[in-house]
């Protein structure tokens, strides 16, 4: 579908943002860019060979005024890059494009944070950074502050935030302090669901009051059920545009179906997954604390858990609930104050998607560094090299510097690492959030295998139906303690019911707001 013929005079008045032909190009190097690297090459005489990669081409759309413009495709597609040509953050190499108004862009969670200043000076950093006068933001600073839901961690350093306290007061920002286009992209990935609905209504008010939203995401029913539009990227050409429930189900036809499984399918059957007696883990009154300028805050408080031999876990909850850093437990990355805990078993973790990860480097020797870091001897890499780069689908950019990766394809080559070298026991903190569907396919079908070798699997996520499908038990966590631990439906069922949403992801009881209508409900 395209929408750029046949407008009426009054639609293009009415056009937020009118694109034409827009290319975007750069000189690809097989190796790395850094200066180190590069006075290395110079010195072992290694010429270099460039060619001129475009990561978009010929993209032709309009943005009309008051809708909110879903952008979706796979990893790679060129989403962040269209993102920052109509941000202004990149200038195109050819075509046009008009942007009838100020926009903000909230690239990912956290970006633009200084970690060692608290919520409220980076609320007042990013929008002077925005070029928001002081004056409107002090207007605003105690709505950012209730919408946030962050409570006393507002006057405390971010370095002590969740990834979702981050995404919680970087989209409380970019939508209070009177956006006219605002891009959110892939910024609440890490949001849970009370928040995500929160941010629902709130981007179908700002559109009433500014011109447009435009969410880059890769929940496919997120979309479906926010956006008004959608417009599907691939390959750095615009694929469709059009009403979302189409668009998604043309994406889903092009996802690869799942290979037949010879001992499990993906719906699965969780009794089928043999648990043993064997304790892997055990976590006896776990106690985590932070000494910030308002007091003593207990991150988590008298966490006492078994996972046994065989058990794939999910563990869900608020933003902030602990569950983070119970995982950073478990890596030993922090200690706890009180308690004690024990492994028995090689760890393996995925904190966040590229956690680890050194940006100058190349996806290559990002491989043999995280590895290095997990411990595991160098011939062994070598040996599942070919099967990290196959399974992660980065063949054509493993040679390329990270920082040219998108969010996206950190979290896969970061998961395909860890995958595929075997751990004992598997650690994935919200590693997956920035996955695309065909991936997050291809990673259930892994977990699921890794239950032939692993110890056991311990999944963060805000996906209830990821961990419903994945998942043979799950812990709910609130407030740095354990609320229910039991089989993974019982887990989901109790904490939707706490945020009075029903198994679809809707509040019964209250308005239903669909594109651009609110109606009560009765």
């Amino acid at each position: 579908m395209s929408n750029k013929n046949n407008q009426t005079e009054a639609s293009v008045e009415n056009d937020v943002i009118r694109a034409e032909n827009i290319g975007v190009s750069f000189e690809d190097s097989k190796y790395r860019d850094d200066i180190k690297s590069l006075a290395f090459s110079i010195f072992k005489g290694r010429k270099e060979k460039k060619e001129k990669v475009w990561p978009l081409k010929d993209i032709e759309f309009t943005g009309h005024q008051g809708e909110i413009l879903g952008i979706i495709g796979s990893n790679g597609a060129g989403k962040t890059t269209l993102s920052k040509i109509i941000a202004g953050i990149l200038q195109q190499d050819k075509g046009n494009i008009k942007v009838d108004g100020k926009v903000t862009a909230l690239f990912s969670f956290g970006m633009g944070f200084n970690k060692e200043l608290t919520g409220r000076e980076n609320v007042y950093l990013n929008g002077m950074m925005l070029g928001i006068n002081k004056e409107l933001i002090n207007h605003y600073i105690n709505d950012i502050h209730e919408f946030s839901d962050i409570g006393d961690f507002m006057d405390q350093p971010m370095k002590y935030y969740s990834s979702g306290m981050k995404a919680r007061l970087g989209f409380s920002v970019a939508s209070h302090l009177q956006p006219e286009v605002l891009i959110l992209d892939e910024a609440l990935n890490t949001g849970d669901a009370k928040f995500s609905r929160k941010a629902a209504e709130k981007m179908k008010e700002l559109v009433k009051q500014a011109k447009m939203v435009i969410i880059v995401t890769h929940s496919l029913r997120y979309a479906e059920r926010n956006c008004d539009r959608l417009m599907w990227i691939d390959g750095g050409h615009v694929r469709e545009i059009g009403d979302p429930k189409e668009v998604v189900n043309n994406y889903k036809a092009t996802v690869p179906p799942a290979p037949p499984r010879k001992k499990r399918s993906l719906e699965l059957k969780k009794t089928e997954t043999i648990v043993k007696n064997k304790t892997i883990v055990h976590a006896q009154n776990i106690g985590v604390s932070y000494e910030l300028n308002t007091g003593t805050f207990w991150a988590l408080k008298d966490v006492s858990f078994e996972i046994k031999e065989g058990e794939v876990v999910g563990i869900i909850g608020h933003n902030g609930a602990g569950k983070s850093t119970i995982c950073k437990v478990l890596t030993n990355i922090l200690k706890p104050d009180e308690g004690q805990i024990e492994l028995n078993g090689e760890t393996s973790s995925l904190l966040g998607y590229g956690t680890g990860f050194n940006a100058q480097l190349s996806g290559t020797d990002n491989i043999f560094l995280n590895a290095m870091l997990l411990g595991i001897p160098k011939r062994r890499v070598q040996d599942k090299y070919d099967e990290i780069v196959e399974f992660s689908g980065l063949r054509k950019s493993i040679d390329k510097p990270v920082k040219q990766y998108s969010s996206g394809m950190k979290s896969r080559l970061g998961f395909s690492i860890a995958a595929i070298l075997k751990p004992d026991i598997f650690i994935i903190d919200e590693a997956l959030s920035t996955g695309d569907m065909a991936f997050q396919q291809k990673a259930s079908e892994r977990i699921q295998d890794m239950m032939e070798h692993a110890k056991a699997v311990i999944i963060v996520s805000h996906s209830m139906s990821f961990v419903e499908k994945i998942c043979t038990r799950g812990i709910w966590m609130e407030r740095g303690q354990v609320r229910f631990d039991g089989t993974a439906e019982e887990a989901v069922a109790k904490y939707r019911e706490s945020l009075g949403i029903n198994k679809k992801g809707k509040n019964p009881r209250s308005k239903v707001i669909n594109k651009g209508k609110v109606n009560e409900k009765n």
